[in-house]
């Protein structure tokens, strides 16, 4: 089966620029980010770029269809690497009350760093006077394993860091095999006052052997008030693992937005998420996600055993100029998941920037730059910054 789901996805791959020639609206998209960056007086040039084309129809009077594929090349530490993708394609028919979707679709839970990217499968939705309620059941082993971004166990975490090797395509090119489905409910005004997503997400190991599963319930809550916008969400985590006996782990985030009353478009974030810790002699253990969710922009780590404190500043100063800085301070939860320095648990805090211009619709330029800082921790107080410029250039060539 495995392998016929692999040839069948290399010709619809093939396929894609031939999807162009048909009637429909179709599009180009070049996406390129050069940066320069490095510990302490040491830097490295890094380059990634994706031409992208996408095409998409309508499908009677209910239904559409979107289809995009790219070619990356990335060069790193002297090394070229060039990646065919296929991305989001995607089949959508909408009826009275819901719709119904199908193919390579985007999906995020509520929180956003549990299960969030592409993924392979079928959803359908219905809205009710009672809320929003939707099922989806999707696999992730068609995918490119670094658009997937599955890291839950060390053989995963080795696999995403190795590159594709064309003479071993299907074991160093897919994402693990596993099966993510999720149940939702959203009623976005709840006694006309507030916002609650509930859901109920889970995930099962394909791979023979040594499987790691794990279901979490999900919440969050959002209250708007005058200038500001509260939010509260919460994850519990049931893991289970051939290897190691049932546990659990807990996961949170708590944020508040304000529109500050200046002359031009300006907000400011306050956001707060933690992860559960191994804690010895109990059930407990380290937050697991789906998906790697960088909570950094320089130190990068997933939310296992961390908690993070950010406070973000974003502003419109022109029509076509906006500029944000972000301010993230790194706590580790425990001292074995998250590896780092010594024994401290505060591993520092990052300042990052960007300014993003966009003329016209069809080009968008966006510069950034920031540093990290182990010196306002205690974990590695005498390592080297780790910092970074970068520029990215989007253009939509037509």
């Amino acid at each position: 089966m495995k392998k016929f789901l692999t040839v069948f996805y290399c010709v619809l791959l093939a396929l894609v620029p031939r999807l162009s020639l048909w009637a429909g609206d179709f599009g180009l998209v070049l996406d390129q980010t050069a940066g320069y960056g490095g510990y302490g007086n040491d830097g490295k040039l890094d380059y990634s770029g994706m031409l992208i084309p996408r095409f998409s129809s309508l499908v009677g009077n209910s239904g559409s269809f979107y289809v995009s594929a790219g070619v990356k090349a990335d060069y790193q530490n002297d090394t070229w690497v060039i990646v065919p993708e296929l991305l989001r394609t995607e089949f959508s028919w909408s009826f009275s009350g819901g719709d119904f979707s199908a193919g390579r679709m985007y999906y995020s839970d509520p929180l956003g760093f549990i299960a969030e990217g592409l993924f392979d499968g079928v959803r359908f939705s219905l809205d009710t006077e009672a809320g929003s309620f939707s099922a989806g059941a999707w696999y992730t082993g068609l995918l490119y394993k670094n658009r997937a971004n599955i890291t839950m166990t060390p053989r995963e975490l080795k696999s995403s860091a190795e590159n594709t090797d064309y003479s071993d395509f299907i074991n160093t090119y897919f994402a693990p095999r596993r099966i993510v489905s999720a149940l939702e409910w959203e009623n976005p005004s709840l006694g006309d006052l507030l916002k609650l997503n509930l859901s109920l997400l889970g995930q099962s190991d394909l791979l023979n052997g040594d499987r790691l599963n794990s279901q979490y319930l999900v919440g969050k809550i959002t209250l708007p008030y005058s200038a500001f916008v509260f939010s509260l969400g919460g994850c519990f985590e049931l893991l289970q693992s051939a290897a190691e006996d049932n546990s659990i782990a807990l996961a949170g985030e708590l944020g508040v937005d304000w529109m500050l009353p200046t002359p031009i478009e300006d907000q400011l974030s306050l956001t707060g998420r933690f992860s559960s810790g191994v804690v010895n002699n109990s059930s407990i253990v380290a937050f697991l996600p789906v998906t790697t969710v960088d909570q950094g922009e320089l130190l990068k780590p997933k939310l296992s055993g961390m908690s993070v404190v950010s406070l973000n500043y974003t502003a419109r100063l022109l029509p076509a100029l906006s500029a944000n800085i972000t301010s993230s301070y790194f706590i580790r939860s425990d001292l074995g998941t998250y590896s780092f320095g010594s024994d401290g648990y505060f591993l520092g805090n990052e300042f990052f920037g960007r300014l993003l211009w966009s003329p016209v619709s069809d080009v968008q330029v966006n510069l950034g730059g920031g540093i990290f800082m182990p010196s306002l921790g205690d974990a590695a107080p005498k390592s080297d910054n780790l910092w970074r410029v970068e520029l990215n250039v989007i253009l939509a060539l037509y």
